[in-house]
């Protein structure tokens, strides 16, 4: 039974090995030729150490047997020949390696990236930035670097020992016997490696999933760390991660490097061995003191690789647990994808309704329950309500950002979900509370809404969004530099930037997610001068902070607890005594007196 569990693990770690290049192919194809350059020239780089080890033996011959020099002397002049052409070819080799590593490790990065941008919003709410970056970059490095460092490695180190192997074969058989059953036993430690590291290193690269978010936080949050005197607790954090990782560390250390000592025992065994057999075989004549020297300098050159097995193992589990990683990224399917037979959305509407739709982020815990709603084209419906009660959650379910749980949206009778999400989402702008804005400059950012958009056009956004007098304070004008996030802006500018971009992709609805309650009044005023430009013969969903700006809406709805409690005009439900709406309204009236008094 036991052999049967042996010989059927053996099959499933020649299968992965297998399975992993096979699914590597399509990335090692386009640079197929230079991939097997890098192998051929593996072959005599490899090999080169057999001719020096061979090359010995004549001449320690003609020095101890024949105690003279004549025929011999061209063979040290050889051996450094040999050497030089096989450092000038481990040079080509590993530039080759390098060269071949580099593109098939950018293409997996190319698709794992172009994968990345496939996933729903839950998929980025589920997990870190250090999760991220770990999964879709720092794999496909450790993959594709291993991936070619071990082939490259394995085909020369097969040749080197293939050859060699013959160098001992030529001088004695006997010993080359001996030797190579030593060589056998030493790799009989390797059998179970992998199961047992297998844990300690996935854990370890989560963990180094955590340390990239502690710097990704520290650079985002910097201005909260030093508010609040964080400095102290950032570290901290920080610090117990890292001393997290420092353990896995050496849990992968103490699972493989134990190989390294073991080997160099065996292996010191065997070259005892040589050296006790072989003296014999001298002293009886069987063999020559130049085969001996030969034998043993093929010998030693063969064993030296051996003794570091463990850390070259260790880097070949590395390699293919991170090719694992990344094939299972690439096989997942994204929660929101089109339909089989997905149509275009069409560029105009005249109903869209909400149809029973419920919704949550956990199983049995609802966030929005059996809402219905009808909005008319051109109606501009506002969504207000007591904080965390669905509102923003609402709205995200028109671009499809999430799925309904129940019910359906849809846009004159047809469910949302039979639209192409690309055409869906061309049909929508959305312009948020804190707005994002990419590295680069204030030109590149608004035309993100429409890369097509003439400068006509550009100038006619830059003055509805009231960006027009401000530019012309900056030296670079449009073309300036707004930093990584738009960190240069204030709150202000960067909203403007944003109903810019809403400006020249002119979709024909508009959602406006809280875009001016992190304003101060006076940005405020100017961002909503350029909204209500915006919101011009649109469709408009808009979920409002201070409820002074909704009042012209066509119709208000209050959210509260993930249900519609109130619906109408805002004369209308201030009519309504002891009603929601009224009392939010009546509240921050008396807040708005209160800080203005």
């Amino acid at each position: 039974m036991e052999k049967l569990s042996s010989a059927v693990k053996k099959q499933v770690l020649e299968n992965m090995f297998v399975k992993n290049y096979k699914r590597m192919w399509p990335y090692i194809k386009p640079v197929w030729f230079r991939a097997l350059m890098t192998l051929v020239l593996a072959i005599p780089v490899g090999s080169m150490d057999a001719l020096i080890a061979w090359a010995i033996k004549p001449f320690t011959d003609a020095v101890m047997v024949e105690q003279a020099m004549v025929s011999s002397w061209y063979i040290p002049i050889l051996i450094v020949a040999f050497t030089s052409v096989q450092g000038g070819l481990t040079y080509i080799l590993n530039y080759l390696n390098t060269w071949v590593g580099g593109k098939i490790t950018n293409s997996l990065k190319a698709d794992l990236f172009k994968k990345l941008l496939t996933f729903e919003t839950e998929f980025f709410t589920s997990q870190n930035s250090g999760e991220i970056l770990v999964k879709f970059n720092s794999n496909a490095d450790m993959a594709c670097a291993g991936l070619l460092s071990n082939l490259k490695s394995f085909v020369q180190k097969f040749f080197t020992a293939l050859s060699l192997i013959v160098v001992l074969f030529l001088n004695s058989w006997q010993l080359a016997l001996v030797t190579t059953t030593i060589l056998l036993v030493a790799f009989l430690p390797m059998t179970q490696l992998k199961k047992r590291v297998t844990p300690a290193v996935s854990g370890m690269m989560e963990v180094m999933a955590g340390l990239t978010t502690k710097y990704n936080e520290t650079y985002s949050g910097n201005k909260t760390i030093f508010s609040y005197n964080l400095e102290k607790y950032q570290e901290n954090r920080y610090l117990d991660v890292l001393h997290r990782y420092f353990n896995y560390q050496i849990k992968v250390f103490k699972k493989t490097r134990w190989l390294t000592p073991v080997m160099h025992v065996i292996l010191s065994i065997g070259i005892a061995l040589a050296l006790w057999y072989g003296s014999y075989l001298i002293l009886s004549h069987q063999l020559t003191p130049g085969g001996f020297v030969s034998f043993l300098t093929a010998l030693i050159l063969l064993y030296q690789p051996m003794k570091s097995i463990g850390n070259t193992y260790s880097s070949v589990i590395m390699s293919f647990w991170a090719i694992e990683a990344c094939f299972e990224l690439l096989d997942m399917k994204p929660k929101i994808l089109d339909k089989p037979n997905a149509i275009e959305m069409p560029k105009t509407h005249q109903q869209i309704s909400f149809e029973d739709v419920s919704f949550n982020y956990l199983p049995d815990v609802p966030v929005l329950k059996h809402i219905n709603l009808t909005v008319n084209n051109g109606e501009t419906i506002a969504i207000v309500g007591n904080s965390g009660g669905g509102k923003t959650t609402l709205v995200n379910l028109l671009p499809r950002f999430y799925d309904v749980t129940n019910g359906a949206i849809t846009v004159d009778g047809v469910d949302i979900r039979n639209f192409t999400l690309q055409s869906l989402r061309q049909n929508i702008a959305v312009v948020f509370q804190d707005n994002f804005l990419f590295e680069g400059t204030i030109r590149e950012n608004i035309l993100l809404g429409n890369e097509n958009a003439t400068e006509e056009q550009l100038q006619c956004a830059l003055k509805m969004a009231y960006l027009d007098e401000f530019l012309k304070t900056l030296k670079d004008g449009i073309d300036t530099h707004i930093g990584e996030r738009g960190v240069l802006l204030s709150g202000g500018q960067r909203q403007r930037v944003a109903i810019a971009r809403a400006f020249l992709k002119n979709a024909p609805i508009l959602v406006l997610d809280e875009a001016t309650s992190a304003l101060d009044n006076k940005s405020e005023a100017v961002v909503q001068k350029a909204i209500e430009n915006l919101m011009h013969d649109k469709t408009v969903f808009v979920i409002a902070h201070r409820l002074s700006t909704i009042r012209n809406a066509t119709k208000i709805i209050v959210v509260n607890d993930g249900q519609i409690v109130e619906t109408g005009t805002h004369e209308d439900l201030l009519k309504v005594e002891c009603g929601a709406y009224k009392m939010l309204y009546d509240m921050q009236f008396k807040t708005d007196n209160k800080e203005g008094n």
